[in-house]
């Protein structure tokens, strides 16, 4: 790490700490260095294609035949709104403390709280993004809840509006505007063509409701035999397939529909939710994969995702020993620095799954959840649980204040963050 960005990460530490109500933006040197920063990070946001299926090594700089659009971090492939790194890398600059950590949070939404439910929360934490839980009713409704919310967070940077728009059991949106959705078993059988139509038809409607991320699609490989144990994924029919080479085939074309639409794909739930008999959501037991390695078949379906150039990558709450014998996926620097960015190439955003109540890590204080995950390498703490948020903006500001390199790993999170919502069009200058 260059000294100037090391010295400029413990001076922002402190003033996060001392002055996150602060309205001033950050001037001379450290500024200078920080915007120069920002644009790097800006300009390596992009996922790089690092291989298909099976470890299939593309050209250096070529796009995979499931992608489309350019490798730039300028502009979401097929969407012409795009921020450029410059313009990033000036609202990053001129974000006081309190706006950058807010990036790094997503707090939930329920129907009955429609629309100013998040109002004091998005104000009082400058959150950075929302979630659709809970099961919306009808495109009218939704989309003025987006519009609400994004009034309220007022300045350049627009928020991340998410939805988990799966298919079969898990749609959150349905209802007049929204198409019902088969489950990812009946959808896998599709050919390309029609998977990128279906995505393409899931963007439309997202954004025409004011929504522009998609917690989808799921790169999760659940084996034959296990279609019936599988409690998180394979008992809502979930998967694409049961081989990972089909797997692979059906993701790629699902983020080409969504992002060439203008909507932000996420890959979840990496390194895979396929070999566990547990819901991480409502238990801690049965949520171990002992199976899963650094070189798994199974994780060629996040390759897949990963090659085209697929916006986040949501990583899961389960145990892989092989990978880390301590901790679950989300705290793992194993997991999501070494494998996931290193191993992988992923250079984009990691999102966790929802830690709010998550009964995998309920023997976590919910504030220690966000500072651990942001060590292991993650970007955005997603929580349905928006009480919780304060108590986390807290425990990250005390950690960076007290640990330099904590802290210079917080401002490359909210740069990557930054980064790919100027792709997408969501930061704007002038």
């Amino acid at each position: 790490m260059p000294l100037r960005v090391l010295r400029y990460a413990v001076g922002s530490a402190l003033a996060i700490l001392a002055t996150a109500a602060c309205t001033s933006t950050p001037s001379g040197d450290a500024g200078s260095a920080t915007a120069t920063h920002a644009a790097t990070v800006a300009a390596s946001a992009a996922p790089v294609p690092t291989g298909g299926p099976g470890g299939t090594a593309y050209p250096t700089g070529s796009v995979p035949p499931s992608a489309t659009g350019t490798p730039s971090a300028t502009g979401a492939p097929g969407s012409a709104g795009g921020a450029g790194e410059a313009c990033v890398a000036g609202v990053y600059a001129a974000m006081t403390p309190a706006q950058r950590l807010g990036q790094l949070f997503m707090a939930g939404i329920q129907p009955g709280q429609a629309p100013g439910g998040l109002d004091a929360t998005i104000k009082g934490s400058q959150l950075g993004s929302v979630i659709y839980l809970g099961g919306w009713t009808g495109a009218a409704t939704v989309k003025a809840t987006s519009d609400h919310v994004q009034r309220v967070a007022t300045g350049p940077v627009d928020l991340f509006v998410a939805a988990d728009q799966e298919g079969g059991a898990v749609q959150q949106l349905k209802g007049t505007g929204f198409t019902a959705l088969p489950a990812a078993r009946e959808q896998g059988r599709r050919s390309r063509s029609e998977l990128v139509a279906l995505g393409s038809t899931l963007a439309r409607e997202l954004l025409a409701a004011g929504v522009n991320v998609d917690l989808a699609p799921v790169a999760d490989t659940v084996p034959q035999s296990m279609l019936d144990t599988n409690g998180p994924i394979g008992k809502y029919r979930r998967e694409y397939g049961t081989d990972p080479a089909a797997v692979s085939a059906a993701v790629p074309a699902i983020i080409t529909g969504l992002q060439d639409g203008g909507v932000v794909a996420t890959v979840k739930h990496f390194p895979g939710l396929g070999r566990v008999t547990g819901n991480t959501d409502v238990t801690a037991t049965g949520i171990t994969d002992a199976v899963t390695s650094a070189d798994d078949p199974f994780l060629d379906p996040f390759r897949a995702g990963i090659a085209s150039r697929v916006g986040m990558v949501m990583v899961s709450s389960a145990r892989y020993p092989t990978l880390d014998e301590a901790n679950p996926a989300m705290f793992s620097r194993a997991v999501i620095t070494d494998l996931l960015r290193g191993t992988l190439g992923f250079k984009g955003v990691v999102i966790t799954d929802d830690v709010g109540a998550a009964r995998a890590v309920a023997a976590v204080p919910a504030p220690d959840r966000a500072v651990r995950f942001l060590a292991a390498g993650g970007d955005i703490v997603l929580t349905a649980n928006a009480g919780q948020i304060p108590g986390m903006l807290a425990a990250v500001k005390a950690r960076a204040a007290a640990d330099p390199a904590f802290a210079a790993g917080v401002e490359t999170s909210v740069q990557r963050v930054l980064a790919l919502k100027g792709r997408f069009g969501l930061v704007h200058c002038g």
